[in-house]
């Protein structure tokens, strides 16, 4: 019995690392623009991201402490600039909604503090609208499930790939462009189906005015018929047409 426990633990250790060694993480850095800080205890303060711009729909929330536990130096650190956070997810199935894709396999994120990480607790996701059904949810808790196989990714594992993600991060301006230039397409979008059902409603109406052509009835020949006669033979058939030309 013990020897079929220890091969059960070792086909499921097996298991686990091959899943781990096919997961990559992605990252995405946003704005501490975006972040809002409330007092928790002793040192924490919580923190609330939240993103509703695809390919984002989410909301992140938890407990952020810089190392020396100072609270003020955290909210300086807001006002100046000086925070950001950086999102980590797996990118392995989109949800599209209504044409566009919307990343849900979200499982952790960071604080960094002057570009070190802080210390982070009891991180929560909850997806947004148009991506709060279940199987976005479903989505999000395979990711939180694969992405604990991970173990820590804030430790420098994975400093190359964070720190391109926090060069570039996103702001309350790129999302307010993001936002209009969708707006702007769905604007234009419905602007070319009105043109579209206008034209086709004109095409419509004129053909409603064209004098509609009757089909002329072809009148039956009635030599045709009286020389159709079934006793004639094909000879006496043709000798009859003939006389009626004359």
């Amino acid at each position: 019995m013990k020897k079929i426990l220890a091969l059960l633990v070792l086909a499921f250790a097996v298991v686990g690392y091959a899943q781990q060694g096919n997961i990559k993480p992605k990252f995405q850095a946003f704005s501490g623009a975006l972040l809002k800080l409330k007092d928790a205890e002793k040192g924490f303060q919580k923190f609330s991201l939240k993103v509703d711009v695809a390919p984002w729909s989410f909301q992140a929330i938890g407990e952020v402490r810089v190392p020396n536990g100072d609270t003020e130096a955290l909210r300086e650190a807001l006002f100046e600039g000086d925070l950001y956070a950086v999102l980590a997810y797996i990118d392995n199935s989109p949800v599209e909604v209504n044409g566009e894709e919307y990343q849900v396999g979200l499982f952790d994120v960071m604080i960094y503090f002057d570009d070190e990480p802080t210390t982070v607790r009891n991180v929560k996701f909850k997806l947004l609208p148009p991506v709060d059904d279940d199987w976005s949810k479903s989505g999000l808790q395979d990711a939180l499930s694969s992405g604990s196989l991970l173990g820590k990714i804030w430790d420098g594992k994975y400093e190359r790939e964070i720190t391109k993600a926090s060069a570039d991060p996103m702001d309350k301006g790129k999302l307010k462009a993001m936002k209009r230039k969708k707006q702007e397409a769905a604007e234009e979008a419905a602007a070319m189906s009105v043109s579209e059902k206008k034209k086709k409603r004109m095409k419509d109406m004129a053909e409603e005015d064209q004098p509609k052509k009757k089909k002329k009835k072809k009148k039956a020949s009635r030599d045709e018929d009286e020389c159709d006669n079934p006793s004639f033979t094909p000879k006496e058939r043709k000798r009859c047409l003939m006389m009626k030309k004359r």
